[in-house]
């Protein structure tokens, strides 16, 4: 006889972009799962399915707030996903991404202490390692010195969460992210080009040079990355890149986008300089040599991913849920 152990997960931000698409998976593999958002960036169309069917219980709380931390009691495992993610909002009022990010991950570790669950996933972000003298860049590499307000806020949930591990008995998987892409987002350069695009198709502004050259993956092969490597990696705590192997200027970008849209004739603008905005890491390329080691690799990349990525928020967009 086969035994099938069903796990209870937890998810942060589960109505979000990468949350809903994380949400999707641990529903399709038979998991119990609990989504907590307060739909400030989320939107609860991406889970309803699950919600009506009753495969995800939905609970619209601010992790800033009280009356969610019961309902993770008997959690086998939290996947902490909600954030303030506008790398740019966050050099011009930085007290969200504070808030948001260092204040509700220290809610998020007390809960967890005091409801005695076992483990955390966290994402984090390339940011961490600000303007890298070493590309591709790998886990190991220092001094970390953020050089956008968002990259420090992340730096400072890791530190938190290896501080609660090492203090209370928990283990964490933190994820690195290079630019995850694909459908569901609502920002980033990809959504940036193509509502700048509806506006004016005649003309593209491209902050910075253009020449700003980073790595792209897919959301799905995120989502597979995040799995895997939590199923295969055991220690106290385990810290990955996520990322292809590969890069991709903005003007490249750029130019799949208007292919996509079939805008020949569109004329791009640069505003100049070698950062897109204040935070912006020109080059970045995250190793992954960590990863693969458990053998794990990436299937597409970045060129492939931005392809992918600009159908399926072209298509979303004539055909909204």
């Amino acid at each position: 006889m086969t035994y099938y152990v069903v796990m209870f997960d937890v998810v942060t931000g589960g109505a979000g972009f990468i949350g809903s698409h994380l949400v999707d998976t641990l529903v399709a593999q038979g998991n119990e799962v609990l989504v907590i958002d307060s739909l400030c960036a989320g939107r609860r169309e991406t889970i309803a399915r699950h919600i009506d069917s009753r495969k995800v219980r939905f609970v619209q709380k601010d992790l800033l707030g009280d009356g969610w931390q019961d309902a993770i009691q008997g959690a086998d495992r939290l996947f902490h996903l909600a954030a303030d993610p506008d790398v740019r909002q966050s050099a011009v009022n930085p007290d969200p991404t504070m808030q948001n990010n260092i204040m509700a991950t220290y809610r998020v570790l007390e809960a967890m202490r005091r409801h005695d669950v076992p483990e955390l996933v966290f994402t984090s972000t390339s940011t961490v390692y600000g303007d890298a003298t070493v590309i591709p860049t790998p886990e190991s590499y220092t001094p970390l010195e953020p050089i956008s307000v968002y990259g420090a806020s992340k730096l400072a949930c890791e530190a938190l969460i290896s501080a609660y591990c090492h203090s209370f008995g928990m283990k964490a998987w933190t994820f690195r992210f290079a630019n995850i892409i694909g459908s569901r987002s609502g920002h980033g350069v990809i959504n940036d080009f193509i509502r700048k695009l509806e506006e004016n198709p005649a003309e593209l502004e491209i902050l910075g040079d253009g020449k700003q050259t980073k790595s792209y993956l897919e959301v799905h092969e995120c989502v597979a990355a995040m799995l895997y490597t939590v199923g295969h990696a055991r220690a106290t705590v385990n810290t990955f890149n996520i990322g292809s192997e590969d890069w991709i200027d903005v003007k490249s970008i750029a130019e799949i986008v208007t292919d996509e849209m079939h805008l020949p004739q569109t004329k791009f603008r640069f505003t100049g300089g070698e950062r897109g905005w204040i935070g912006d890491v020109p080059k970045m390329q995250l190793a992954v040599d960590r990863i693969k080691a458990l053998r794990w690799k990436p299937q597409v990349g970045s060129r492939e991913s931005v392809r992918i990525a600009v159908r399926a928020m072209l298509t979303e967009r004539q055909n909204p849920q």
